[in-house]
């Protein structure tokens, strides 16, 4: 992004891209309080934010941790002891539409672990140095999306062994695949970005307007 501070604290008409993330959440009825992992330098700033915000949800910010699975982790650490589903989404994909969060909850209350993912529609190819080495058969492929949604034993338990291991993956889901436990997808949609370059601003920017425009 090229920015001089977090993604997620950067604004879009005039609204810092976490808070549109987090009314989101404060508006989906299987949602019972949010806790928000922060980087260090931001936690003040963001705590101040939320305060601001007017959400009617219980909001926690913490301090994060050096990397993303270190966050969560942390962030877990702080949920309601009664705490039976955690959903965990990525601060800068503001625009999830409400009805899939309640869809891949319920998802994973079924089946212990779902996650919103939607097809790949572009040929992929593996290369090296430079060079197509073979053309992935797409058919099986998806692009993970968050929410990625778990019984809490089913993450905890996928903590402990990586956390045992040493490993550190990508996603929670990677987590729950390597201790042998079944994943669901829930068909996600193409306007659930996550705003990673210039670009996508401008991409968010649409999606919420037209969001706005239907309220």
């Amino acid at each position: 992004m090229k920015a001089d501070r977090p993604k997620q604290l950067l604004v879009l008409d005039g609204t810092p891209i976490l808070i549109y993330t987090l009314r989101k959440f404060d508006s989906c009825g299987v949602i019972d309080h949010i806790v928000v992992p922060s980087p260090h330098e931001s936690v003040d700033e963001i705590r101040d934010l939320v305060s601001k915000a007017g959400l009617k949800k219980r909001v926690i910010v913490v301090e994060g941790g050096e990397r993303r699975q270190d966050s969560v982790w942390i962030g877990m650490q702080h949920l309601d002891p009664a705490t039976t589903i955690v959903a965990v989404h990525d601060a800068v994909r503001p625009c999830v539409p409400i009805d899939e969060i309640e869809t891949v909850v319920a998802e994973a209350e079924r089946r212990g672990a779902a996650i919103l993912a939607i097809p790949i529609v572009d040929t992929v190819k593996q290369v090296e140095r430079d060079q197509v080495e073979l053309t992935v058969t797409r058919e099986h492929l998806v692009l993970a999306q968050t929410p990625q949604v778990f019984r809490i034993e089913v993450l905890r338990q996928a903590f402990d062994h990586a956390r045992k291991d040493e490993y550190y993956g990508t996603d929670e889901s990677s987590l729950v695949e390597r201790i042998n436990l079944p994943v669901s997808i829930v068909r996600g949609s193409e306007r659930n970005i996550k705003i990673t370059r210039p670009s996508d601003l401008i991409l968010a920017r649409v999606f919420l307007e037209e969001e706005r425009s239907l309220q």
